[in-house]
């Protein structure tokens, strides 16, 4: 990475898994991302990691279904499903 990012979002594919799960949040980590987020669409899970000097330390898992507030988005409600797929409620989204 030449520019550090605040926030990653790394979506798990299956022909790629192994290498988003290791080697990719190792560079994260390496360059010092202080925010990562992992979406596995298959488990329809978020996980939210926070850096710290031993290794991501994961902050938050949730799944379709429950309405959140993830770092460094805390501002912001919403429900984990939009990222499968889910239509948006206008009341959810605060």
């Amino acid at each position: 990475m030449t520019i550090r990012p605040d926030w990653v979002c790394e979506i798990l594919s299956p022909s790629n898994r192994n290498t988003d799960l290791v080697a990719k949040q190792r560079t994260y980590h390496r360059s010092g991302v202080p925010h990562s987020w992992v979406v596995d669409p298959e488990a329809q899970l978020l996980t939210v990691q926070r850096w710290t000097p031993e290794g991501y330390l994961i902050v938050l898992t949730a799944q379709r279904g429950e309405t959140i507030r993830a770092e460094p988005f805390e501002a912001l409600e919403w429900p984990v499903g939009v990222l499968f797929g889910d239509e948006p409620d206008d009341e959810a989204v605060r």
